[in-house]
């Protein structure tokens, strides 16, 4: 190490908080409406061998966040400080890591533990992901929560390749998107499915086929987009309303993936399901541990280095002061598309 690493490394253990500042759930609420989030301080915690303390400089807001504020989620603890992704600098832990920006996501944070809407963490180091060029801190922190979904759930159903062709169900949203991204990254062809008429509203590395379901035959579209074969996986972001319109666009041999639900129960076509020979995923990243989810990072972070990927553009009407979190979680809730952030420093 370089002396002047060495000084920088000095500096930083030497200005070490001893608190940390964050909003906290006490309690679970009854509704969205009535989260409380008040803005506590409290002591920080020695680090373990293992791990470091990150001064987080934005964190995102998730609809998983009010969940498991409002006891959507019975494993969630209280009392805790919410968050699952966060972006910041490293300023204590392993020396190799001290002074960098770095990013990160779990499914314990914020949810079974202390969580990233403050102005500290501390996490494994193995959890945190250098912020890649070209990638703002802002930005950074609106990676997580979607593209781990989409890459887990492309990576257990079988990573897409060229030739192949991968339906989205729910195309506009945040993991629908992210989806889209890795999908064409990949080489595959994507198609999209939207609830009413509208473009394709992210990045991608090939263009994207839009279908409406308000007016199109979607399974009889999606047949007539790949040669009457159907789609090799497909990707369900919303549940079971576009259920039936999924199964009926599969591929012989197809994979199916889902991530959430409305209402639990769908019929169930069990001879389409085996005399298609379909696999069924289901992704859940709540059960990811934090190390578990910098893996995936890790991962797609050569994307976005190599701008393959783009992060979600982080408008400043959607970046909010934790004094101001209540109405950042009622946007996250409401009728909101943006990719909601928290910064601490504000």
């Amino acid at each position: 190490m370089s002396p002047a690493s060495e000084a920088l490394v000095r500096e930083a253990q030497a200005a070490r908080p001893q608190t940390v500042r964050g909003l906290r759930l006490h309690a679970k609420a009854a509704t969205y409406a009535e989260i409380a989030l008040p803005i506590e301080e409290r002591p920080l915690r020695p680090l373990a061998a293992d791990e470091v303390l990150v001064e987080i400089q934005a964190a995102a807001v998730n609809p998983s966040d009010a969940k498991a504020a409002t006891g959507l989620m019975p494993y969630a603890v209280f009392p805790r400080t919410p968050g699952r992704d966060f972006a910041g600098t490293v300023v204590a832990g392993p020396t190799s890591l001290i002074g960098k920006q770095v990013f990160g996501s779990s499914g314990d944070l914020g949810i079974r533990q202390d969580g990233a809407q403050a102005s500290h963490l501390i996490v494994e180091a193995q959890a945190v992901v250098e912020v890649p060029a070209g990638v703002s801190v802002e930005e950074a922190a609106g990676i997580g929560v979607p593209f781990v979904t989409a890459w887990e759930g492309l990576r257990r159903a079988g990573l897409p390749k060229a030739g192949e062709t991968v339906l989205i169900l729910g195309l506009n949203g945040k993991v629908g998107q992210a989806a889209a991204q890795i999908a064409s990254w990949r080489g595959a062809k994507v198609i999209g499915v939207t609830r009413r008429e509208e473009p394709y509203a992210g990045h991608a590395s090939a263009p994207v086929e839009v279908i409406s379901a308000a007016d199109t035959d979607v399974p009889a579209r999606v047949r007539e987009l790949t040669g009457g074969k159907g789609a090799d996986i497909v990707f369900n972001t919303v549940g079971d309303p576009f259920y039936e319109i999924g199964q009926k666009s599969m591929a012989v041999g197809g994979r199916a993936i889902f991530i959430a639900v409305i209402d639990r129960f769908v019929t169930f076509d069990i001879l389409a399901f085996y005399k298609g020979r379909h696999t069924y995923v289901g992704i859940d990243t709540i059960a990811l541990s934090s190390i578990e989810t910098g893996a995936i990072l890790r991962d797609l972070a050569p994307g976005f280095a190599g701008g393959f990927l783009k992060p979600f553009p982080i408008k400043p009407s959607a970046i909010y002061p934790l004094a101001d979190a209540h109405a950042a979680y009622q946007a996250v809730m409401g009728s909101s598309r943006d990719r909601v952030v928290l910064v601490p420093g504000a």
